[in-house]
Order: C-alpha cells, then structure tokens, then sequence
C-alpha cells in the first residue's frame, strides 16, 4: 500500500514521473482494497523485488471473455524510467497469457495523464473510444483537484 501511495500522491511522488498529485489528494488506495485483491480467486499482486526490497507492484485480475485487468501498478518513484515498470508489466502479460490463457489486458488511466498514456502505447496499447466516470465523492479513490476526471480504457491484444 505505501508503494503504491508513493508513486502517485504526496511530494514523494514528484521524485518520480508516475505522480497524480496536480490531479488529485487524499489516498490511491487502501489496506481493504489491497486485501480484497489478494483474497480474491480472480486476482493476484506481483511484486518485483531487489534483493528483498519491495520496488514494484501491480495487481492482475482475470475477467470474463479471456479479458486481463491491469492495475495498482506502482513502482518505486527513484526508480522509475530504469525499467522496473517495463519489466513488471512484461511480466504482467506473460503471466495473464501463460497462466490465464488471456487474450487482451485492459486497464484504466486517468484521461489527463497523456504522458502516461504515452508510455503504454509505446508498449502495444492503444486507446479505445470507452470513457469511465472518475467515482467523485468516494474518498477512497481521492480527494479531486479538478472537476472533469476520467477513465480512459487501454487494451492490448496478448
């Protein structure tokens, strides 16, 4: 959970390129939401360790129609841009494939983070037309700066 709250909220987020913190407030996530990833039958967290240092996380969950959800990913802000992330999500795609015979990974971004966007579509993603309410009103996903938030969806056929 402090993975993931440091890659994206807070000052500590700005040391690294991941940061909502101009978008948003408040938490990324929770210790329930985290639990209720790693307790479901349909999800798994992978994390990417150095030597036992957790510097990487996201979480994979297996959806209907061979369809892959990708989220939660975080990775150490001092160590995003050398390849964590790329590797992590690799990983992510294999596994989803491999274990789950998945044949797309889908996951949501914030439709104002175009750099990050970028970087997925760097990697084989590409943006679809469908657009997701951001759920204002639900702490539980942030405390919002500004009023026009959205879900972008991203997928890649695996």
């Amino acid at each position: 959970m402090a993975l993931v709250e440091s890659a994206y909220r807070g000052d500590a987020s700005r040391v690294g390129w991941t940061t909502e913190a101009d978008l948003l407030d408040g938490q990324r996530t929770d210790a329930g939401a985290v639990r209720d990833i790693v307790d479901s039958a349909s999800s798994l967290m992978l994390l990417a360790l150095d030597q036992e240092e957790l510097v990487g996380c996201c979480q994979l969950e297996r959806r209907a129609d061979g369809v892959c959800y990708f989220g939660s990913f975080a990775v150490r802000p001092a160590l995003q841009g050398g390849g964590v992330g790329k590797a992590l999500l690799a990983e992510a795609e294999r596994r989803a494939r491999a274990d789950w015979q998945s044949s797309t990974m889908e996951m949501t971004v914030i439709g104002q983070r175009d750099d990050l966007i970028a970087w997925y579509e760097r990697r084989g993603y590409r943006t679809t037309a469908e657009r997701r309410a951001f759920p204002y009103g639900d702490d539980r996903f942030g405390l919002p700066r500004r009023a026009d938030l959205e879900f972008v969806v991203l997928v890649k056929d695996l």
